[in-house]
């Protein structure tokens, strides 16, 4: 069979640049050696096993993935984290209850309160100011929200970052099961957090510090193929079969093989290679962190001459973020470089590692930088004043503002603010709503929507079509 013409698209968008992005394979390593996408595609025949009744070989493979984790359980996924985070909160979150979630949630978590016509009490994180970047949950707050809103079913939250910020998942886990009540991390960029990961400079994980539910994007970090994820159970508080149940509506009934073997082979090269992998990863990181400490008018968020410290709303950053400030100029320049970064958005740059990079991959990225640090035509990003905008005041939930009647009004000061968001407004990458249907719009939203569309970044709207409008009630 001739190759497609999508295939040579893609073939040539591969060779043209170096991935600062998702998939952690990086193009270079296979999940599952051999793995065709034809030669053992196959459905649930007799001995195949079934992914949502579980007792054979695909049991077996989740068993082996469980135990890599330390958790109780473990479930494949092949529709992504998305899948696990939906089944996850209707399992925990009975229709119409009530969840405490941080405000900084991808999302596929505002669609699963939207779904189930949960009322969600938010969490707004502290803003890092030198980057325009939500900080870390204090465990505090969720302490207080917790004992404001006692019916709450569960607490949600997004660790790491998608820029690679942590909270302190064990402080706030353990009141959590205080209060009786279920923790679910969306652990997506997090899943190379293993038991060995520690030995190594990374932190223990959601699983680790006692999370009731875990969901993984293994696709992200990790050698396997796109769309693939886990979601992992501890403890007594989530009722494993609620979640079968609910991944039975969220998920397929007809999964792809191939990923499901990706995620074993993933399982079996993390079990095998990924201690030696990690150490090499590791020391790609710190090379990189010296190699950069000189520059004079690019910020590194959390390496070189910028630390930890210098970020006090952070609890922990993950190292395998490269966060970037450079615009989309600085974008650009990694591109006629020869690199493909994951994001650009506002003045933020991501560039995405993972422990299947090439050995001199960050040697480069740092000479590239170094180059763009003394080029006269660098233009130095402003600084982002606005890019996190503190949520609204919520006058209904997301289910009753998108079934209310809506109408189409321009996106400005004069005419939106003060009126009542019935549509989601969000920067993808990362997917975190700028607004959520039911929200008061506000000045500071206003700003930021200026702000990021000034700088270049496309911003989506869920429900109104014109870029220039915002749907209200």
């Amino acid at each position: 069979m001739a190759d497609s013409i999508l295939q040579h698209q893609l073939e040539k968008l591969a060779a043209d640049r170096y991935p600062l992005h998702m998939p952690g394979h990086k193009r270079h390593l296979a999940p599952a050696p051999g793995l065709s996408c034809y030669a053992w595609d196959i459905t649930e025949i007799d001995g195949a096993d079934d992914l949502h009744e579980a007792d054979g070989i695909l049991a077996d493979a989740m068993a082996r993935t469980a135990a890599l984790y330390g958790a109780r359980r473990c479930w494949y996924l092949v529709g992504g984290s998305t899948v696990g985070l939906l089944a996850g909160i209707r399992a925990l979150a009975p229709f119409g209850s009530e969840v405490i979630a941080a405000r900084n949630c991808h999302k596929a978590v505002y669609h699963a309160i939207e779904l189930g016509r949960l009322t969600a009490h938010y969490l707004p994180p502290p803003v890092d100011t030198a980057f325009g970047v939500y900080g870390s949950v204090p465990p505090a707050a969720v302490e207080a929200a917790l004992t404001a809103h006692p019916q709450a079913k569960c607490v949600i939250l997004t660790s790491p970052t998608y820029e690679g910020v942590l909270s302190d998942i064990a402080s706030i886990a353990a009141i959590c099961h205080a209060h009786n009540v279920p923790l679910l991390v969306d652990e997506a960029h997090g899943a190379h957090y293993l038991p060995f990961a520690a030995r190594y400079g990374w932190q223990g994980g959601a699983v680790a510090a006692g999370a009731d539910l875990v969901v993984q994007s293994a696709h992200k970090t990790l050698p396997s193929l796109t769309q693939t994820a886990f979601l992992q159970l501890n403890g007594g508080l989530a009722d494993p079969d609620e979640v079968e149940r609910q991944l039975d509506v969220f998920e397929t009934s007809s999964p792809s093989y191939p990923l499901l073997v990706s995620l074993d082979g993933c399982t079996d090269w993390l079990a095998a290679d990924g201690p030696a992998a990690f150490a090499r990863w590791r020391d790609r990181l710190e090379r990189f962190s010296a190699a950069v400490a000189d520059l004079h008018n690019i910020k590194v968020m959390c390496f070189g001459q910028d630390a930890l410290a210098d970020h006090p709303d952070f609890f922990a950053h993950d190292s395998g973020k490269i966060f970037l400030q450079i615009g989309a100029e600085g974008a650009a320049f990694l591109r006629a470089s020869g690199f493909e970064p994951e994001m650009v958005c506002g003045p933020n740059v991501l560039a995405m590692t993972s422990p299947c990079d090439n050995t001199h991959a960050l040697n480069r990225l740092a000479e590239v930088l170094h180059h763009w640090d003394d080029s006269p035509s660098r233009i130095a990003p402003a600084p982002p004043a606005h890019l996190l905008p503190a949520p609204g005041n919520a006058t209904c939930t997301i289910a009753e503002a998108l079934l209310r009647p809506a109408r189409q009004i321009p996106l400005t000061m004069a005419d939106a603010c003060g009126e009542t968001a019935a549509e989601y407004i969000w920067a993808y990458p990362p997917g975190v709503p700028l607004v959520a249907p039911g929200e008061t719009i506000t000045p500071e939203f206003l700003a930021s929507c200026r702000e990021l569309e000034a700088a270049g970044t496309r911003l989506h709207h869920s429900r109104c079509k014109d870029a220039t409008c915002i749907a209200v009630l």
